[in-house]
């Protein structure tokens, strides 16, 4: 007898059990991974969880401070969150919590219908993560993960890095000890400018060194370490520690030099113990004012979230499930919401961490988010001297590695329309904002491909001497006869792009006295719609009417199925080759006479 049957998977992918299992483990992937869960596993996750709660704890208080919301707020958004993702996502390494880009947006939508630091605020950005947590729940539920490819890679490029620029510009300000001010990137580095006689100078002596060392500590302290007789795992656990050694060298600082009289602004008390339970508001009103940015959020936070998962899940030969992925997210937003976080979803620097530190399942995030618990716990009292420069400087740091100078340069090279995509979401985002800068970048996006598809790309192709291979006539030298018109489609015909086919072949063949046959190469082709049809009955009706014969190869079968139910193959005064080649062949050697009418050909097995 097999001690090993096969295992069977459902339409998801996911392996399911006898019985219906499979529905309870597509959408509680904790039941998958936890049959195999060992002490091994258990001891890798839990050196993991150490790394990235050091790494989490400033991180958290940072990100709250960029969200405009009490640093608490942000530890409270890395416990819950973390432990509903572990039991519902499917990544193995993704770290969730708070990460800059949301954290920004957040400010954004917030601070849009509420001043920073009221209870009205507070109350937007938790209504924020519960509206967030929705629709990526029901975006899973639906199976409607694609939705996020409206967004397509220039725009999301352009909007991380217009996004690390802004929130790099904004931290300055807590780096020099000085008001600021703006909500966009002009106004930021105008408000910079105008105030920068103010500066404090004990703020921006510890602010300049934080940052310097913890650009160092990126880079440099692992190797340094490593060079100093230090093993290369502890020597990386240290490094990842450098953020909390800049919290507490500051601290230490603050007391001892008494930099408090000295005008420089400090965290202040941080409510200790866990996160007290939370309601989102059920204002309409309010509701409906951010409904759209927590739509955008969604998909930013999921569209981040889904391709570190997607990349990391590779390196080990493992595989996410994206619409399960949404409701991971959903779920973590929700857990923020009822506990009094904002936003949440998986950071890229955290997640790189916890699969270096060797991760093996996402109990170590829920391991996280007890060491975040028993840091609000124990750890906050000491919190109070903490200079707001050292988490300006976290926050700085992390945000440049964002940004991203080589990509215009290489779209500029590589597509314009996708430079324009691109450029244009930056330019937007720096000057009207995050928000309309991801709608523009949408709508950009989507125009350009709109103009692409109406004007698809077709190429006249002759063949290749001594070969059965056909090639454009502008980029090969190949064979062709002036009465045999062969043109390639590299495009579906849709109503986007049928009536450019139907002008650019008239236009050819009135360039061509001598024509008798014109070939539409259909092998590119994997759908011809309602309005491509139409377009080839005109072009046939045309041709026909000026003696000229229309002719169709290599029609891929799935189309030639669907050509077959109208009345076109019928009507179709040439005929449909399997083959270019024997298309060509056939046809150059014709003395000017249309072809037989095609039923004839059909009756001969022929199409």
């Amino acid at each position: 007898m097999d001690d090993n049957p096969p295992v069977v998977a459902d339409e998801s992918g996911v392996p399911a059990e006898a019985g219906g299992g499979g529905v309870l483990v597509r959408y509680l992937p904790i039941l998958e991974w936890g049959r195999s869960y060992n002490s091994s596993v258990l001891t890798n996750d839990m050196i993991a969880a150490v790394i990235v709660t050091i790494m989490l704890i400033p991180q958290s208080l940072a990100y709250a401070l960029l969200a405009g919301l009490p640093p608490v707020v942000g530890l409270y958004a890395s416990i819950l969150p973390l432990v509903a993702y572990a039991i519902f996502g499917t990544s193995r390494t993704l770290a969730v919590g708070p990460v800059a880009v949301v954290s920004l947006m957040t400010a954004s939508a917030a601070g849009a219908v509420a001043a920073q630091g009221s209870a009205e605020y507070l109350e937007a950005a938790i209504t924020l993560a519960a509206l967030s947590g929705v629709m990526l729940a029901i975006l899973g539920f639906l199976r409607l993960g694609f939705l996020a490819n409206l967004l397509s890679h220039p725009v999301i490029s352009g909007f991380i890095t217009a996004s690390g620029m802004l929130i790099a510009t904004s931290q300055v300000k807590h780096v020099l000890g000085v008001k600021g001010g703006g909500d966009n990137w002009p106004d930021m580095l105008g408000a910079l400018a105008s105030s920068i006689g103010d500066t404090n100078i004990w703020t921006l002596a510890i602010g300049v060194p934080v940052t310097v060392f913890l650009f160092w500590v990126r880079k440099g302290a692992k190797p340094a370490l490593i060079g100093m007789g230090i093993k290369p795992r502890l020597a990386d656990i240290i490094a990842k520690a450098g953020p909390v050694v800049a919290v507490a060298i500051t601290i230490i600082a603050v007391i001892t030099l008494g930099l408090a009289d000295k005008g420089v602004k400090l965290v202040g008390a941080v409510p200790q113990g866990l996160p007290p339970f939370a309601m989102p508001s059920t204002d309409i009103g309010l509701i409906q004012q951010l409904w759209v940015p927590a739509l955008l959020i969604s998909i930013i936070g999921f569209v981040e979230s889904v391709s570190v998962a997607q990349t990391l899940a590779a390196k080990r030969r493992q595989r996410i499930t994206p619409n399960q992925e949404l409701i991971g997210l959903g779920a973590a937003n929700i857990a923020s919401a009822v506990s009094g976080g904002y936003p949440v979803t998986g950071g890229f620097a955290r997640s790189v961490v916890n699969f270096d530190a060797g991760a093996e399942t996402p109990a170590a995030g829920a391991y996280t988010a007890v060491g975040i618990a028993l840091a609000s716990l124990f750890l906050t009292p000491l919190l109070f001297n903490l200079p707001i420069a050292t988490l300006a400087a976290t926050i700085i740091v992390a945000v440049l590695s964002l940004v991203d100078l080589k990509t215009p340069g290489q779209l500029w090279r590589y597509s314009k329309a996708d430079f324009a995509a691109h450029m244009a979401t930056i330019g937007i985002t720096l000057i009207a904002g995050v928000e309309l800068g991801v709608i523009a970048g949408v709508l950009v996006g989507l125009m350009l491909y709109l103009w692409r598809a109406s004007r698809p790309h077709a190429a006249i192709v002759g063949r290749v001497p001594e070969t059965e291979h056909f090639r454009n006539v502008e980029r090969h030298k190949v064979f062709t006869v002036p009465h045999v018109l062969s043109v390639r489609i590299d495009e579906s015909l849709t109503y986007l792009n049928a009536r450019w086919l139907e002008e650019y072949v008239l236009e050819r063949v009135s360039e061509r006295p001598a024509l008798r046959h014109v070939i539409l190469m259909f092998s590119a082709v994997n759908e011809v719609d309602a309005s491509g049809l139409e377009s080839l009955e005109a072009i046939n009706h045309r041709l026909g009417d000026g003696g000229i014969g229309l002719h169709l190869s290599e029609v891929k079968g799935p189309v030639m199925d669907r050509l077959k139910r109208t009345h076109f193959v019928e009507e179709l005064n040439g005929k449909v080759f399997l083959s270019q080649n024997r298309a060509f062949a056939e046809l150059m050697q014709d003395t000017g006479e249309l072809p037989p009418p095609v039923d004839q050909y059909m009756a001969r097995g022929m199409i």
